[in-house]
Formats: C-alpha cells, structure tokens, sequence
C-alpha cells in the first residue's frame, strides 16, 4: 500500500491522492500567514519496485516558479546520500518520477538540513579551543536561537568576522555550507584558521530561522516573516530572530559578514553585493571585487560572471542584512547565493548541487577571509 507522509522535522506536502501510482496528485503547503511556498518534503512507502508519477499540482504558483525549469528534485533511502531523480516541469505541473529501491524513500525540493542535525552540528563546534554556544533568545516558536563564537587567541584589537545563513528556512544548502565552514574553523592544526583565529574574533549563526526550518516552510518564520526583509525595523513581535542578531551585532562590531543563502533560479554560486547603500564607495567596491574573485580562484564551483544586476546608488533596500549591515557598520557585507539546482560549469550529474558540495565551498571560503584579510 503506497503511503506518503510529512509529519517531521522540515516535513511539507499534501495529499490529495494516491490512487494511481503512476499519478499521485500532491500538493504544497503555504509558509504559516505567508502565500510563499515551494519548498516539500516527505516520505514514500510501499512502492518499492514499483514506477510512481508524483504530481505537485501546484507548482506552477509557487514563490518562483521559473525555477522548476530544468530542476531535478532529490530523494534518499538513508537520509545522508542525496540523489537527483527525473522532474519535468509543464508550466503546470511539477512531475517527479521514479522507481524506488527499496520500501522508504525520502523525497525533497534540496537535501533537508534538520533541527536534530543543527543542534549536533552547534554541540561538536562549541567542543572547539576557544568556542562557545551563545543562547541569543527564544523565536516566536520556543526555539532556541543559537550563536556559536570563536574567541580570538591574539592581542586586541582583532577583527569581528560575523557568517549567518539559513534567513530563509527552505535555503538548506546554506547550512550544509556552514558545516563545511565550521569544521574547518573547528581544527586548530589547520594553518589558515590558525592565523585567522590569532587575529579575529568569529561570531556564527547557524540558521538564522528555526521555526521555519522546522515548520517546513520556503521563507519565512513562524510569524509568516520574511527575516530577509526585516533588518531596518524587526520587532520582538514579528521577528525577534533579527533583533537578538542585530543587538548581538552591535555589542561586538562588525568588520566582515557573510549572509548564505540558496536561489531557485540560477544554476550558479554567486554573491550579491550592497552597491546600492548611500555610503558604498569605490574602495568598497575594491574589497567586494578582489573578495570575489579569490574565492573564484580557491574554489572552481564559485564564479563571478553570472548573478545579480547590481543596484544602482542609493536603491538598495536597508531592510535586507547584507545591505543594513554595511551601512550600518561600514563593512564588507555580502550575501552568498548557492543554487537548488547545479553548477553549468562543473556539473554533477548524479547529485547536483549537493551537501557535499556545499561543505566544500563553506571551507574554501576560510581561505578567501585569509587571502583578503588585510582589506578588512
């Protein structure tokens, strides 16, 4: 008997039915007091063997749509390895077909990243020389938000590093790049993070929106908040996620941040810089160019020639982090973007854009903070 669930951790979908095998009709739920959607994830049972049509009959309005084109969805029999299955997208229907192996497959829009794995994840980095796990607060949900900090062995002054992810919840590439990130930042014997440590002081934030991530929701948190659009006027009301970050921010300084972040649409890594702020200036723009283009060279998954037409001076909106923070501190502030799809350049046919992947690129972006660390 075919069966489909979501009732777990980051679990989203509706059934609206099974009859057919080879054309379940399903549905995705809306973000809580949200009409974003289109992140899903659920578990099939009892179609091993057996070809399965699964038909989400709603695709075609989700938050971007253009971003079913040439997507492939994941699935997993052990919720480790990450595989791409067929999808074919009619400007309808989203179609997702396959052949299961055995009597349970996990299916998702990218590889879930769980509230379980986050807090083994903040628990084995706090184990590192000179880290700690900050308690900020509590979201709207009861959850915890979690800071990990990375005491600077050197003299003061030292540089305040600040790295966030996962604003929008349904954006796990984000903290499967923080994994990377934080294991490396984790080991003392390494020589990069051993002179970045001697001379900075490192303060992360794992998953920007636990309620979310856990609600199973695309973008918001559990007020229905687009966290990514709250950074100029957040309430404890509305969003207290940013502000317990941003006052968190302002006690320490801020001479670097990295917002993560996955986009739908393009099949690249990119960052997003905050040209637009009022006070962005030329030698700004040196810091982002010369940042950007090191990381090309450390990493051959991280590019410069596609992403985001850039703003022009004075549009940029001061509600989104990556542009509030470099106004507010007057820094070097970026958002990174990773795709739910692959990379056109070195594409990986069995995974895509995978967790691996993501890991890689977290743990490269270490070297590209030691290659520019004097422009900081």
């Amino acid at each position: 008997m075919i069966q489909i669930s979501s009732k777990f951790d980051s679990g989203n979908i509706e059934v609206v039915s099974t009859e057919n095998p080879k054309a379940i009709r399903l549905k995705i739920n809306r973000d809580h007091n949200s009409d974003f959607y289109q992140w899903f994830h659920f578990r099939l049972t009892g179609a091993e063997g057996v070809p399965v049509g699964l038909i989400i009959e709603n695709a075609a309005g989700a938050a971007f749509a253009g971003g079913w084109k040439d997507y492939r969805a994941v699935a997993s029999y052990d919720r480790e390895h990450w595989f791409r299955i067929d999808s074919q997208f009619d400007g309808q229907n989203l179609t997702i077909n396959l052949e299961p192996d055995y009597g349970s497959v996990w299916i998702a829009y990218f590889a879930p990243y769980s509230m379980e794995r986050h807090n083994d994840l903040v628990a084995e980095a706090q184990g590192a020389d000179g880290a700690s796990l900050i308690c900020l607060g509590q979201t709207l949900d009861g959850r915890d938000m979690d800071l990990l900090h990375f005491e600077g062995f050197g003299s003061a002054p030292r540089k305040k590093i600040w790295c966030i992810a996962r604003q929008h919840p349904g954006e796990t590439m984000a903290e499967w790049w923080m994994e990377g990130f934080l294991a490396r930042l984790s080991d003392d014997t390494d020589p990069v993070v051993r002179e970045i440590r001697q001379r900075a002081d490192l303060y992360i934030v794992p998953n920007m929106n636990p309620d979310g991530s856990f609600r199973g929701h695309l973008r918001t948190n559990a007020a229905g908040a687009n966290l990514n659009r709250e950074w100029d006027t957040p309430t404890m009301e509305r969003s207290p996620e940013v502000v317990l970050v941003r006052e968190q921010m302002r006690q320490t300084g801020v001479d670097f941040c990295l917002d993560a972040h996955g986009d739908e649409a393009l099949p690249y890594n990119f960052i997003a810089g905050a040209e637009g702020t009022p006070d962005w200036s030329d030698s700004r723009a040196e810091q982002l160019k010369n940042f950007m283009e090191t990381l090309a060279k450390i990493s051959p998954d991280f590019q410069t020639k596609v992403g985001y037409p850039i703003s022009k001076p004075g549009t940029a909106n001061l509600s989104m982090a990556t542009n509030w923070i470099a106004q507010e501190f007057g820094c070097l502030s970026m958002t990174l973007e990773m795709p739910f799809k692959d990379t056109v350049d070195t594409p990986d046919i069995e995974q895509g854009w995978s967790p691996e992947r993501c890991a890689h690129l977290g743990a490269a972006a270490l070297d590209a903070i030691w290659a520019r660390f004097e422009e900081l």
